[in-house]
């Protein structure tokens, strides 16, 4: 969680100063160390990450990679940094020269912006043409965290990223190729559906008229299973709400919201009014808890109070949304829990 929020400040950051960044010296300050910060390893220490990195190539001598991240004296990663304006495509062969006189295992050629990481799959010690993990830092998707969260300092295994690699390299290339079909089908993706539906023989005029049918036909399929997925998951929240509402009606009955609980509530929006507008915190009485809410939605709880018991305590909740209980003496004590009641709105912020 906290990798998804440094990667996305990143990226506002990004966002914000790239009209402003002229030069490759600037990315490289302004969004390449900030990156090798957020995976845990130390900018200002040169036995960590030592910039202008020696790659000389036999004879000649002086070469350098723009940074190399060292683990036990040895390279781990080398990167190689362009301006962000720049296309990657063009720059492959300067890191591939490098990769082979490192005892590295992966290297990284970005701009800031987007970012290759290439490993030796196809044969050892020679970089691979193409790169195993390819992401644009401004558009990440959680999957892409995951991957990324590997080559965090804490958690960094060659074994692991290189078995993970090929796999991934794999479904990458798999996926730009669905792709490219869905948007242009080749002949052979055509033919490959026509020959299951059309008995006659397959003429250029007929692949021609099939290309338009294959591209609807798959437009209309991949439509249709998103709108199913959408009407499930409104339907089970539809469900859910009838359910919850035919509980409060019960519940309501029974319940007595207290002026303590009252004066709780006023506690927590108090403290939660720096990052929130205060129409957006609710609460809702039950019979075994006061629980306060964001924008009045029972997956977004932001903690529960219980006070009617002997012993009073607050109920706070991880990124998996368990129930912590802890014990209070009164309910000022609140106010020792504001880091937590805030770290709760930033998990439910950058959903």
């Amino acid at each position: 969680m906290e990798l998804t929020l440094q990667l996305k400040a990143l990226a506002d950051k990004i966002n914000q100063l790239k009209d402003k960044i002229t030069t490759e010296e600037s990315t490289k300050h302004a969004f390449v160390l900030p990156f090798i910060n957020i995976l845990g390893y130390d900018t200002f220490n040169p036995t960590e990450v030592v910039p202008e990195f020696t790659a000389d190539l036999g004879l000649k001598k002086g070469e350098k990679v723009d940074y190399a991240i060292i683990q036990n004296d040895e390279p781990i990663l080398i990167i190689e940094c362009k301006n962000w304006k720049e296309n990657l495509s063009v720059h492959g062969s300067q890191l591939f020269r490098y990769f082979h006189v490192t005892k590295t295992r992966f290297a990284l050629l970005t701009n800031g912006i987007t970012y290759q990481f290439f490993t030796d799959l196809d044969e050892k010690n020679k970089m691979d043409q193409k790169p195993f993990l390819e992401f644009n830092i401004t558009s990440l998707k959680e999957n892409t965290v995951n991957e990324i969260a590997k080559f965090h300092k804490t958690s960094f295994d060659v074994n692991n990223i290189v078995n993970n690699a090929s796999s991934l390299k794999y479904i990458t290339e798999i996926r730009k190729q669905i792709n490219d079909e869905l948007t242009n089908p080749s002949n052979e993706f055509i033919k490959l559906f026509a020959n299951k539906v059309y008995s006659g023989r397959l003429t250029e005029k007929v692949v021609d008229e099939f290309r338009e049918l294959v591209n609807k036909g798959f437009n209309q399929f991949i439509n249709e299973k998103i709108n199913d997925r959408l009407n499930a998951a409104l339907n089970k929240e539809e469900q859910k709400q009838q359910a919850d509402q035919v509980e409060d009606v019960v519940h309501d009955t029974k319940i007595n919201t207290t002026e303590e609980e009252k004066d709780a509530f006023r506690i927590v929006v108090a403290i939660l009014r720096r990052k929130l507008p205060t129409h957006r915190i609710v609460y809702r009485d039950t019979q075994s808890y006061f629980g306060i809410l964001l924008d009045d939605n029972n997956r977004k709880p932001l903690c529960r109070l219980h006070l009617n018991g002997a012993k009073k305590h607050i109920g706070l909740f991880n990124n998996d949304k368990t129930e912590t209980r802890l014990p209070i003496e009164n309910i000022d004590a609140i106010y020792d829990f504001e880091k937590e009641l805030l770290d709760t709105v930033n998990l439910y912020e950058s959903e």
